[in-house]
């Protein structure tokens, strides 16, 4: 079967987008290894320098997972588990091995009002307790609504702290305001600081760790390993998930434009395009609920190297996106009807790694030739 993905030219933008009209791309089936068993809903993982593996299970337990063996790491911080708030993204420090910090989002009750808003935390591994823990960044205001927490974290090329937190559910308060946190994307220092560099450093009003706005709820973030450009994808409302390449300073859109509907069916704008504000590279219609992302960068799958991947929470597949001259040019269905895909990684060793709710973590084994 074949499934045409048509341009959509927005000519007052100079910009084509690429959209997905159908919920189910070609199914080119792999087969997987069971990694690491009996998961809920493996947030973010990330792989150690002796090959072992820290994973962030979204309830608030950071596992330590070695030879086989799980092990539950102490000190992990008061986790605010609410809707889709909890224990989420976990990186390395690019310079790990000589500095020892990991970076990990989590949603935060700490401060006033009631509820939680996301925070970012830097710290050490000591055997399997979290020590020199360093509270780099807590968005405010806390709700109790259970909605857009976010959130990833990557390190660009530069040594750059990148991170997100959605807009918490408040869509015509948050995203449009460099007043307030939520529907961003933020850059801090490695050691929380913020760069002079940041585009709203000299607004005096402005969150000056802001690095892009208009953001609905990004749950994927990743490096081009070629341009070193920061890709991410987020949550539409019902249809308009979108891929994007982040651009300093740069709005994109949510609420004022999108190409999604309410969830009831109804309109909230009837604009899908207006000047000062970016276009998506691509978007989903229906949507596909997006959660983690990387580029095939390894020589592991024959054809495959500089797609990219994406997880469906909604439809449960891994989408191998085929990129030509910076378009989306095809879909591909993998790993289909495992369960809600939450989050990708390429290991140090190059294979694929996917975390699956109520699975586990999966290792993508390449195509028998």
């Amino acid at each position: 079967m074949n499934f045409r993905f048509p341009l959509l030219c927005m000519l007052s933008f100079f910009t084509c987008i690429s959209c997905a009209q159908d919920k189910n791309p070609v199914n080119t089936n792999h087969d997987y290894e069971l990694v690491v068993p009996e998961l809920k809903i493996p947030w973010g993982f990330a792989f150690l320098p002796d090959g072992s593996m820290l994973i962030n299970e979204k309830d608030g337990t950071m596992i330590h997972f070695k030879d086989g063996k799980k092990t539950t790491i102490e000190g992990v911080p008061e986790v605010y588990n609410r809707g889709q708030g909890g224990l989420l993204d976990l990186v390395l420090h690019p310079d790990y091995k000589e500095n020892g910090w990991l970076y990990f989002t989590y949603a935060s009750s700490e401060g006033e009002g009631n509820g939680g808003n996301t925070a970012l935390m830097r710290a050490k591994l000591d055997g399997n307790k979290l020590i020199s823990k360093e509270l780099l960044y807590k968005a405010t205001p806390n709700t109790t609504k259970g909605q857009h927490f976010g959130s990833r974290i990557v390190f660009d090329n530069d040594g750059y702290l990148f991170f997100t937190i959605g807009e918490r559910g408040d869509r015509d308060v948050n995203p449009q305001d460099i007043t307030r946190d939520g529907g961003k994307v933020y850059k801090l220092n490695d050691d929380g600081s913020i760069s002079q560099g940041n585009p709203f450093f000299n607004d005096p009003n402005a969150k000056k760790a802001i690095y892009t706005y208009g953001n609905r709820n990004i749950q994927g973030m990743a490096v081009h390993p070629t341009t070193g450009e920061i890709w991410t994808h987020e949550h539409g409302p019902r249809g308009g998930d979108e891929i994007n390449i982040l651009k300093a300073g740069a709005n994109y859109g949510w609420p004022v434009i999108s190409y999604g509907i309410n969830y009831s069916g109804t309109k909230f704008t009837d604009k899908s395009a207006q000047e000062g504000m970016e276009q998506p590279l691509h978007y989903w219609d229906p949507s596909i609920a997006p959660s983690g992302m990387a580029f095939i960068s390894s020589d592991h799958y024959p054809g495959w190297k500089g797609n990219l991947l994406v997880g469906s929470l909604k439809f449960e597949y891994l989408d191998k996106i085929v990129l030509k001259d910076g378009k989306v040019v095809k879909e591909e269905r993998l790993l289909d009807g495992l369960g809600r895909v939450r989050t990708v990684n390429e290991g140090p060793d190059g294979y694929i790694y996917v975390g699956i709710e109520n699975l586990g973590i999966v290792k993508l084994l390449p195509k028998k030739q």
